[in-house]
């Protein structure tokens, strides 16, 4: 009898175990992947919210700058009237705006993104949760003692 439970034991750990393998762990790996996604796209508006704020208090109307053409192929190019911008609004679509305009979708797409980071960040929190409920469940099934929570050392 005491066999069989060991193996009915055994039999749970290891489901427990691919669960956390094979569903969990990809999870938080996906997650923790798309929201540092979120946050490439948050520095590149940051970035370019930045650079619009420097054309204005600069008042430059002309910029002379190398493009990178792809492959690392690059040319020299002039944009002689800078107070239009053309400003990627995703899925491949660019839309001209004027300075203040680009500033203002700047803003609003500065909320969403931080909304996005917000929700990846609690997904990831939830994961982490649920790996660690499952690893509790392991080691109640294992019988091992608790985890005894560390305290913090006097360093004085």
């Amino acid at each position: 009898m005491a066999a069989a439970e060991t193996r009915a034991r055994q039999e749970k750990v290891r489901k427990f175990e691919e669960f956390v393998d094979q569903r969990l762990k990809p999870d938080l790996a996906n997650a923790i992947k798309q929201r540092n996604k979120v946050f490439e796209q948050q520095k590149t508006f940051l970035d370019l919210k930045r650079n619009i704020e420097n054309l204005e208090r600069n008042g430059v109307t002309s910029i002379r700058s190398m493009v990178n053409l792809g492959s690392e192929v690059y040319m020299q190019a002039e944009v002689q009237d800078t107070r239009h911008i053309f400003v990627d609004i995703g899925l491949g679509f660019h839309v001209e705006f004027t300075w203040q305009e680009a500033l203002q979708f700047i803003s609003v797409r500065e909320a969403r993104l931080a909304r996005q980071i917000d929700e990846y960040t609690h997904l990831i929190a939830s994961i982490k949760s649920q790996i660690k409920l499952v690893c509790e469940g392991i080691r109640e099934l294992l019988q091992l003692p608790p985890e005894t929570e560390l305290s913090p050392r006097n360093t004085w």
